[in-house]
């Protein structure tokens, strides 16, 4: 099939997720997408917790301490958005390993252009990162605390959204300046 085949099953696989709001047919899903993903199941598995857990984890407790407050609380509620949005983080990861995601958007040249642009800023940010953990390790002749860890990326996430938005106020200009958007500015 071809990448834009893949792109519109893709699209209509979020949707669908977004309109199932039972948690069985949710897991469901995901169970089925993990057997389909073949032998990459686990790289994807392992790849779509550790992006999950953390914010998902961060959302989950702040909806149990408001909700717990007002009386409100659903596990099941908590079940659902959780399974939502693991469900199509994988389907992402999935899609990404399988497709190459220019040839998919070729048929645009603006989604094709900024693709393009998106990724440019993303490998920007990961070589940063990259950078900021060899000079972090080459500073420090042992093991580095828990307290000095955190503070090093604190300041590294403060940079590298200073670095995002900079690069995207940059490119925003630039595009603006060429012609790309139709609204006033």
């Amino acid at each position: 099939m071809s990448a834009r085949v893949w792109l519109l099953i893709y699209a209509a696989a979020l949707l669908a997720a977004t309109l199932v709001h039972d948690p069985y047919w949710l897991g469901g899903t995901l169970l089925v997408a993990v057997i389909a993903s073949g032998r990459d199941r686990w790289r994807l598995v392992r790849r779509t917790v550790c992006a999950v857990v953390m914010f998902n984890g961060v959302v989950s407790l702040g909806y149990a301490l408001v909700a717990g407050l007002r009386g409100e609380f659903s596990p099941a509620y908590l079940l659902l958005i959780n399974l939502r949005v693991l469900l199509m983080v994988y389907l992402g990861f999935w899609f990404v390993s399988r497709v190459n995601l220019l040839q998919a958007l070729a048929f645009s040249p603006t989604l094709s252009f900024l693709a393009t642009l998106a990724c440019g800023q993303g490998l920007a940010l990961k070589r940063m990162v990259d950078d900021y953990q060899q000079a972090f390790r080459s500073r420090n002749l042992e093991p580095p605390d828990m307290r000095t860890r955190l503070r090093h990326a604190a300041t590294q996430g403060a940079d590298l959204l200073d670095k995002a938005l900079h690069g995207a106020t940059e490119t925003t200009q630039a595009m603006r300046s060429r012609g790309f958007f139709d609204d006033p500015a």
